[in-house]
């Protein structure tokens, strides 16, 4: 007798293998964040460590670092699943391919984001950042690196078929993610100057709900082609 299997099963499955594939394979869940604490310690080395100047680059250090952090592991989110085939099966699962698309995004927010939120106020303290500025910089994280993971997807799932995609993929993704980073950084900033950081965070809630409603749909005309 053949057992039905719910799509949230199958998103969950999905999930939990790309996880377990991720976890065999620690420099996934490693590199970003290395690479983000480098960054970030380098900056007081090389422009000083004055309160004053660390505290007005402080935004725009944090979400220059964190886009390219997760550019990172951005191009391994469909690659090995097309060279091994597990992506056209991807395809021909019994859900929504929408829904297989966002747990793929959900596992890469997971990487490469989840770890940055939690080192989110060490970066705060090493930057001079003040900290009436620290939950709005924790809240531009959470509504912007969804976007960052779901704008990339697109990205990979154009390029998944190319040997060398990585160069393309930046050319394609930073000029499309620049509005994002402009107003996670002027929301930071009105915070550090006791300022109403309410319009750049509803902005990018917008950006966000749009992200996550059309990105699925593009995500999946893109594979489609790249497969077929």
């Amino acid at each position: 007798m053949t057992q039905r299997v719910s799509s949230g099963q199958v998103i969950t499955q999905l999930i939990r293998r790309d996880l377990r594939v991720a976890w065999r394979q620690r420099s996934e869940f490693l590199n970003p964040i290395i690479f983000l604490l480098v960054v970030i310690t380098l900056f007081p080395l090389a422009v000083g460590p004055g309160a004053d100047i660390l505290s007005r680059i402080a935004p725009g250090v944090i979400w220059v670092s964190a886009l390219l952090s997760a550019m990172l592991g951005l191009e391994r989110m469909f690659r090995d699943d097309f060279r091994d085939g597990a992506l056209e099966h991807m395809l021909l699962l019994p859900c929504p391919i929408e829904l297989s698309v966002l747990a793929k995004i959900t596992v890469h927010w997971i990487i490469t984001a989840l770890p940055l939120l939690l080192v989110s106020p060490l970066l705060a303290l090493l930057l001079s950042l003040p900290m009436q500025a620290l939950p709005v910089l924790i809240l531009t994280l959470l509504l912007g690196t969804p976007v960052l993971s779901a704008v990339g997807a697109i990205g990979v799932a154009l390029t998944v078929s190319l040997n060398r995609g990585g160069a393309l993929l930046s050319l394609l993704l930073l000029p499309l993610l620049i509005p994002l980073l402009i107003f996670a950084t002027a929301a930071i900033e009105a915070a550090t100057y006791e300022l109403s950081p309410a319009g750049p965070l509803a902005l990018m809630a917008a950006f966000l709900v749009l992200a996550l409603g059309l990105a699925p749909l593009a995500v999946k005309a893109a594979l489609q082609v790249s497969v077929n």
